[in-house]
């Protein structure tokens, strides 16, 4: 993983871990999300015949499940860009609209920090 100075150790973090679930679940993306608490939940992309989650959407599902009342921050390790505007806003429904939606590279360098807003 290529290391990003500025990046908060509580940040870098929840990139590992989700860099983590993509590459054990040989899954196209890995989340994870930090509550109020400072508990993490970790998840990759679901794929089923009747269910299709992103793997952002699946770890707020994860953190919502397990009671959790707002979010601190968010990662998502993806190919893609940058969040898409459906997992922003679960991101959003939990956390409020400034919480920061961390965009990572599959090496894990983040490529940009996007709020969920």
């Amino acid at each position: 993983m290529t290391e990003t100075p500025a990046l908060d150790p509580e940040d870098r973090k929840i990139v590992t871990l989700a860099r983590s679930a993509r590459a054990r679940n040989g899954v196209p993306e890995g989340a994870a999300v930090r509550d109020e608490t400072g508990r993490t939940y970790v998840a990759g992309t679901v794929a089923l015949d009747s269910l299709q989650l992103s793997a952002l959407r699946t770890a707020v599902a994860m953190a919502v499940a397990s009671g959790a009342t707002s979010l601190e921050a968010a990662a998502v390790v993806t190919e893609a860009p940058s969040a898409s505007d459906e997992d922003r806003a679960a991101v959003r429904d939990l956390g409020g609209p400034g919480t920061p939606v961390l965009v990572a590279a599959p090496d894990g360098t983040v490529r940009d920090t996007v709020s969920a807003g």
